[in-house]
Order: C-alpha cells, then sequence, then structure tokens
C-alpha cells in the first residue's frame, strides 16, 4: 500500500500543501474552519506525517536532556511528573541523565548537543555532566538551557532559571523558630560550594542577625544534604553547650536524619527539640511527628522550566525575562513547638 501523501490531503481538503503542513506544525497559525476541513482530510486518507523528515526540515529532534542528580528522589520525582506532561503538551520528548549513576560520558553528552541530537538541556540542581565550553554563550551554536529548581554553580547563573526564593524561604523558616520563643537556633546545611546551600544558609543568618542573636560557633554543620550525613550533623550540635533548642535543616531528607538522631539520643521532637526541613516531600507528611517544613512547587517549576526551553529552542533566543521565581509556602506540622521554659 503506498504512502498517503501531503498533496492528497491538500486536494481533498480544498488547499494547499502549506497550509496542510501549517496545520500539522503549527496550527495556532491556521483558522478553525480550515483545521477542522485538513483534520477530516487527514483522517479521511489516513494521513501519517513524516516526523523524522520533519525534524531535519526544521533542523531540530524535538528531543530535551534533562540532568538530575537522581530520578529516585521524592522531590525531583514530582518535579519530573511537570517536565512530563509540559513535555507531551509541547511535542517533546526527554532523555534523562542522572549525574549520580554516570551512564553517559561527558564526551558521548557533548557529542549528542554538538550533533543536535538533543535541542537542548535542562539542569535540575545539578552541575553540568562535562565541561562549560559547551556551555559557553560564546560558542558558535548557542545550545539552549535552562536550570530548574536551584542555580548551584557560578557558570550556571547566566541561563535562564526557574526556582523559588531560597533566601526569603530560609528567613521564613528561621523566623518561624524564632517566633516560637526558640534563641538557640542551629541549622544543617549542605555542600558550601552550592549556591543553593549558600543562598540557605544567608536567610538563616539573616533571619538571626535580625532577631539580634549572634550565631555561636558550631551552631551550622554540614550534612551533605543526606539523612547519614544529617544524622553525624546532629550529634554534633547535640554536643554543642549549650545545644540548640531548634535547629533548621537545608532539606526535608536531612531533617528526617535529624528527627532520627533526635530520637536515639532520648529527645522528644518537639517537646524537646523542634526540628524544620525544606522542600516538602512526600515523606514528610507521615513522618513521626509529620514535619513542619518549606514547600516548593515542584511540578509547576518542572512545568514551567520545560515552557521557557522550548521557547528558547524554537525562538532562538533566550527568555525576555532571565529568571523566574515561583512562590514557596510554609507549610506547619507537629515538628515545631515553643522551648520548654
Amino acid at each position: 500500500m503506498n504512502a498517503v501523501s501531503i498533496k492528497e490531503v491538500a486536494r481533498l481538503a480544498g488547499v494547499s500543501t502549506a497550509t496542510v503542513s501549517r496545520c500539522v506544525n503549527n496550527p495556532e497559525k491556521v483558522t478553525e474552519k480550515t483545521r477542522v476541513k485538513v483534520q477530516q482530510a487527514i483522517r479521511t486518507t489516513g494521513y501519517s506525517p513524516n516526523t523524522l523528515a520533519q525534524s531535519f526540515r526544521r533542523g531540530r529532534t524535538n528531543m530535551i536532556m534533562v540532568v538530575l542528580p537522581s530520578v529516585g528522589d521524592p522531590f525531583f520525582s514530582r518535579v519530573m511528573r511537570g517536565i512530563r506532561k509540559a513535555a507531551k503538551a509541547k511535542g517533546y520528548s526527554i532523555v534523562i541523565e542522572e549525574t549520580q549513576l554516570n551512564t553517559m560520558t561527558a564526551d558521548e553528552i557533548g557529542a549528542m548537543l554538538v550533533s543536535k541530537q538533543m535541542d537542548g538541556m535542562l539542569l535540575l540542581a545539578s552541575l553540568s555532566p562535562f565541561g562549560t565550553e559547551i556551555l559557553s554563550t560564546h560558542s558558535q551554536r548557542r545550545l539552549p538551557i535552562v536550570v530548574g529548581c536551584e542555580t548551584v554553580a557560578p557558570e550556571l547563573a547566566e541561563f535562564s532559571s526557574v526556582h523559588i526564593d531560597n533566601v526569603a524561604a530560609a528567613i521564613e523558616a528561621t523566623q518561624f523558630l524564632l517566633d516560637k520563643g526558640h534563641s538557640r537556633v542551629g541549622m544543617i546545611t549542605g555542600q558550601a560550594a552550592s549556591l543553593l546551600t549558600k543562598d540557605r544558609e544567608l536567610g538563616y543568618r539573616k533571619a538571626i542577625d535580625d532577631a539580634g542573636i549572634e550565631v555561636q560557633q558550631g551552631w551550622i554543620v554540614n550534612g551533605e544534604l543526606s539523612i547519614d550525613g544529617a544524622r553525624s550533623a546532629m550529634r554534633a550540635l547535640l554536643d554543642q553547650r549549650p545545644a540548640p533548642t531548634a535547629v533548621f535543616c537545608a532539606n526535608d531528607e536531612m531533617a528526617i536524619g535529624a528527627l532520627h538522631e533526635a530520637k536515639l539520643a532520648g529527645l522528644l521532637v518537639p517537646d524537646d527539640l523542634s526540628i524544620i526541613g525544606f522542600d516538602d516531600m512526600r515523606y514528610a507528611e507521615v513522618s513521626d511527628p509529620p514535619l513542619t517544613t518549606i514547600g516548593q512547587p515542584a511540578e509547576a517549576i518542572g512545568e514551567r522550566a520545560i515552557y521557557r526551553l522550548c521557547s528558547e529552542i524554537e525562538n532562538g533566543r533566550p527568555a525576555s525575562s532571565q529568571n523566574e521565581i515561583l512562590p514557596h509556602q510554609l507549610v506547619v506540622r507537629q515538628s515545631v513547638a515553643a522551648p520548654r521554659s
């Protein structure tokens, strides 16, 4: 059986082949009346556009690479829902690269991007998995890149991004502890080189400073953004004299590790120690006690990042506003209370 040509569709619909092409590739540029006629002709003839040929003509593959630390992370799984939803709506497919697994070498990723096998890249709170040369805005082919969640390294700060205001969110989390009456507030933070960590620590320090309290040596401990790291950090905080009566953790995973270690030390949360997290991952609501935390609109971050990246791919230039700040939310549960008198 011979394949149906676009000319047959155009003849049946009574329009030009260019109009059929617009209906397939850019339906918003065609009137509804014309679009209905063409769609009816497509159904009648069984016409199927050759998407590979379309890609060659347009110089695009409609493939996007998403780079993230781990697809199994509860927070990133929510972001990925938004990414998949928006990519499907825009007609793009995604390829996922997890930096923790190193499934592809830097040369392999670079070759895919340079040879146009990928139209663009979305970096989710992750360092580039290859050198900075391909990222350069001065290169012959400007690679469309959008940063989602957080900009974790200075070399990524020039790219369009979608995230919350981490400084403001950390201020609100710390201020919530201060408003409960805590004056000895510790922090379990992440890697010092991460801009994300710096912003959340900056917010913590600003809230403490504005309250007229001096941050004591040993009150800020690196928890490596992991449960095990947070447990070690929590032990270090509890060894302080005097020890903090409340702890702000830079993510929920560390907050859950801190909760566990506090219980092993014989402390009741929140009676003896208050703990607040960050991200509102799905385990926060069912932890014991349920975790007070900063909620990020994870799915919306994924959706907006894809729409911005697609806009850059299709228009050949970055979005007009480089950074898109989405609102965060303080989610109050049962892990925070006033300190014992």
